[in-house]
């Protein structure tokens, strides 16, 4: 007996059959009940979910000279019986794939002159409508727009936005949905209890999940894992054959994270890249696992997840223990990571840094950028410094006012032992100035102080960088055009023109990358640069996608110190560069003054 795959053998071959799509057959049946059929039809969807296969359905219900009361066809006529022997008049088929010619599509167009011999209409199915050239779009229209009476179009396509928007307005347009794990679930057993095929639930799950929406994957991907399995497919062969990745391993992952476990989840990494598992599908199931544990968070979205029952009580016991805030701060970084993943030269260490991220998120007394926390605030840091100083300033006033009151002469001492009024006054002025002066000096030291720390503050601040899970590679060329950028911004802004002038005529260089460094003439320079130094690593950080830039400011050594050239003395370096400015010089006879 000659074997068919599961996806030919259990194709449906009514309605009633088809899976995940009742409320477009509803719809199709009851065009039949009625008679009011559309002359075109646009079946459009994903690979897989019933598209062609719900046009032959139809192609055969239209023709059925006895319909059943449902809309079905009653495979008993003689239409019904041609099309099931494929050998039906009435409905042709057409890929549009290998037949996207002009050429093609007349030779079709010739066919919906002659009328039907039997039934009612003809039936023209095209699949994969959207490969037709432009011109054969251009003549399909034409028929399309007033089609002869007997004339049917059903269109199939997968990718309907390559569909011409004239052929569109003339379709009425289905849209077919991806199945869901639940009903490619239940097929699945159908198809394994009319084989006599045993299996496991979480197997078929497993199987589900693979095939992402299309039936047609999942049959094929059953017949695969029955072979290898010899008629018991279970939970572990599966895995096996279909090279997939535990889900255990992402739970055994998510458990240590909370722990702070890095070494255990780099030994576990270790074993699975042995294993031959792909390090970045390593991070985007795990994200696709964190993303299931975030809903089932709440009871709202916990039907979003399609996964078996007992799967879903497990992400329900897991997401307990997960704060909600992990589960944030862990889908960032991996996203981040599937970012950085393609153009990444080291990928395992790409790897290794987020998992190692994602297990720093709930450690405490960390306040790196590991950590997933925020710096602290400017402001009550600022109050803290200030509350400091001004404790340590009233300290120094008031030991100088108990100074200054013992130093000054006692009421009760006599009058020939006390200086006269004049020198006292001198000598009380001479210690309150020089009291005053000693205490004046304290203070302004001390608020000097203040707003130094209070300015290094503000700096720290600036020179946080909100992209630091960037990592992008840069050019030499390109860090001059973000600078370029930079100092034309500075220039309108009154505050900063004059250093934006200066830093334009002035070119950073890439030292070890991605340490950038500017070479200063002179102390004066280097100082106005230093104040903004952090605005300027962030500046470059966001221009060149790069947060873990470096911005380092020297002074220039003597023999890097170019000296200023007059006019003159430029022309005359030019001509001795360059023979054809010497000569035209030469031939014009001018000078530089």
């Amino acid at each position: 007996m000659e074997y068919i795959v599961s996806a030919r053998k259990y194709r449906p071959m009514s309605f009633d059959s088809v899976v995940g799509q009742s409320a477009l057959t509803t719809t199709l049946k009851n065009a039949v009940k009625s008679g009011k059929l559309a002359h075109a039809y646009l079946f459009c969807g994903p690979r897989g979910v019933g598209k062609t296969t719900c046009a032959r359905i139809f192609a055969k219900a239209i023709n059925c000279l006895t319909p059943t009361e449902d809309g079905e066809a009653c495979n008993h006529c003689e239409s019904c019986q041609a099309f099931n022997e494929q050998r039906s008049y009435n409905i042709f088929e057409l890929d549009a794939a290998s037949n996207n010619s002009v050429e093609n599509i007349k030779a079709l167009m010739e066919q919906t002159r002659i009328p039907p011999q039997v039934g009612k209409y003809k039936v023209f199915i095209i699949d994969e409508v959207h490969m037709l050239s432009s011109s054969a779009f251009n003549a399909f229209l034409k028929t399309l727009e007033e089609p002869p009476a007997h004339v049917i179009f059903i269109l199939a396509t997968t990718e309907k936005h390559k569909i011409l928007p004239t052929i569109i307005s003339r379709c009425q347009i289905y849209d077919f949905e991806r199945m869901t794990v639940q009903d490619t679930i239940e097929h699945l057993k159908m198809v394994a209890q009319k084989e006599n095929i045993q299996y496991e639930d979480e197997a078929l799950a497993v199987i589900a999940e693979k095939a992402d929406g299309g039936m047609r994957d999942a049959l094929s991907i059953f017949d695969q894992a029955a072979s290898f399995c010899q008629g018991n497919i279970t939970y572990q062969k599966v895995i096996e054959d279909l090279n997939v990745l535990d889900t255990d391993n992402y739970f055994s992952i998510i458990d240590l994270a909370l722990e702070n476990k890095v070494s255990d989840i780099m030994v576990l990494l270790n074993q699975l890249i042995g294993r031959g598992f792909d390090g970045g599908n390593l991070v985007l199931g795990l994200a696709s696992h964190v993303r299931n544990v975030l809903m089932a968070k709440d009871s709202q979205t916990l039907p979003l997840l399609e996964v078996s029952q007992q799967q879903r009580e497990r992400y329900q016991q897991q997401a307990q223990r997960c704060p909600v805030k992990f589960l944030y701060q862990a889908l960032k970084i991996m996203n981040q990571c599937d970012i950085n993943y393609r153009q990444s030269n080291n990928k395992r260490l790409l790897v290794e840094l987020t998992l190692i991220q994602v297990a720093q998120i709930t450690q405490k007394d960390d306040d790196g950028a590991g950590a997933g926390r925020s710096p602290k605030r400017l402001k009550s840091l600022f109050h803290k410094l200030m509350n400091v100083r001004q404790n340590g300033a009233l300290q120094v006033a008031q030991s100088e006012q108990k100074s200054t009151s013992q130093t000054l002469p006692k009421a009760s001492e006599p009058a020939e032992n006390r200086p006269s009024m004049a020198t006292s006054d001198v000598r009380q002025s001479s210690v309150s100035s020089g009291r005053a002066g000693a205490l004046l000096s304290r203070l302004t030291f001390s608020f000097a102080n203040i707003r130094g720390d209070a300015e290094q503050q503000v700096s720290q601040v600036e020179e946080k960088i909100e992209n630091k899970e960037e990592n992008a590679a840069f050019s030499e060329e390109e860090l001059m055009v973000a600078w370029r950028a930079m100092c034309i911004r500075m220039q309108g802004k009154d505050k900063t023109r004059g250093l934006a002038s200066r830093l334009k005529n002035m070119t950073p260089h890439i030292v070890g990358f991605p340490v950038i460094e500017l070479v200063c003439d002179n102390e004066m320079l280097m100082e106005e640069v230093s104040q903004i130094k952090g605005r300027i690593r962030a500046t470059m950080a966001k221009e060149l996608h790069n947060g873990q830039i470096d911005f380092r400011i020297r002074l220039a050594d003597r023999e890097e110190i170019k000296p200023v050239l007059t006019k003159p003395e430029v022309l005359r370096l030019l001509r001795k560069s360059n023979p054809a400015i010497d000569k035209l010089a030469a031939t014009l006879d001018f000078e530089v003054t």
